[in-house]
């Protein structure tokens, strides 16, 4: 069995930044376990595959060890791959997935992603985080998958360097840690041993939490945010009502073949 594959590197115009994904078109589904093992194989942050359905497509995605909700990036890269490599003829895709519907407009070279916005509750710290980070956050929320840990400063999340054994500790998808950032509005960091990878170069999910905490906080809808990880990315989003559209590009780094015996 041969299949097409995609790698693109999302929020991001340049190879070798942002986030990358691979992308996995199908005309029906694979056996779970064989899905999960191509995404152990690719080895990267997650592996989306999708299938046609009637004018929509469903989608899914897979980290190297598990079948998670919502996948920000690699619903862009996906997006990007329906639109430059098939006779896409919308300029809306609408995907189903386990988080409900999902749209992805094309607007120049932006893709805009539409997902439902994130509840987030202030909770305590746990404190294998605060251990595995060696600081205490001003505030913790807690969302539907994720921790999200408020900190004072932009050089405070550059500075973390986590232990990522005592983070795993924590029963979760991720820990988003968040400060005001000097040159946007706020800056953020994903780290993910929960779900097979220390840290996630740009997280798109990840913003469904934040933007609506950062809303009440600098009381506006609008924001330039960037994750700053080694690789680094940049998203522009907005708040309408419960929903979060988060814009970004995208740079394709390869095409090939995948071969199952």
């Amino acid at each position: 069995m041969q299949l097409k594959i995609y790698q693109l590197d999302a929020f991001t115009d340049q190879v070798f930044s942002g986030n990358p994904a691979a992308v996995v078109p199908l005309s029906e589904w694979l056996a779970d376990d064989i899905m999960q093992k191509i995404a152990e194989e690719n080895n990267l942050a997650e592996t989306a595959f999708y299938v046609p359905q009637g004018d929509k497509f469903h989608i899914r995605w897979f980290t190297p060890t598990m079948e998670v909700d919502l996948c920000g990036h690699a619903t862009l890269a996906t997006s990007y791959s329906i639109f430059q490599y098939t006779d896409y003829p919308k300029s809306v895709i609408e995907f189903t997935s386990r988080s409900g519907i999902l749209k992805v407009e094309k607007q120049g070279d932006l893709l805009i992603l539409d997902f439902p916005m994130d509840i987030i509750q202030t909770v305590e710290t746990p404190l294998a985080l605060i251990e595995a980070l060696g600081a205490t956050p001003k505030e913790t929320l807690k969302g539907l998958t994720d921790y999200l840990l408020i900190f004072e400063t932009e050089a405070q999340i550059k500075a973390f360097k986590p232990d990522f054994k005592k983070m795993a500790e924590v029963e979760c998808r991720g820990i988003i840690v968040t400060a005001k950032g000097s040159n946007c509005d706020f800056v953020s960091r994903f780290f993910g041993p929960q779900s097979g990878g220390d840290e996630d170069p740009v997280t798109g999910s990840a913003h469904t939490s934040l933007v609506p905490y950062w809303a009440k906080i600098l009381e506006k809808n609008e924001f330039k945010a960037r994750q700053i990880s080694a690789r680094g990315g940049d998203l522009a989003c907005t708040l309408i009502g419960n929903r979060v559209k988060i814009a970004g590009k995208v740079a394709p780094y390869l095409i090939g073949e995948i071969t199952i015996q």
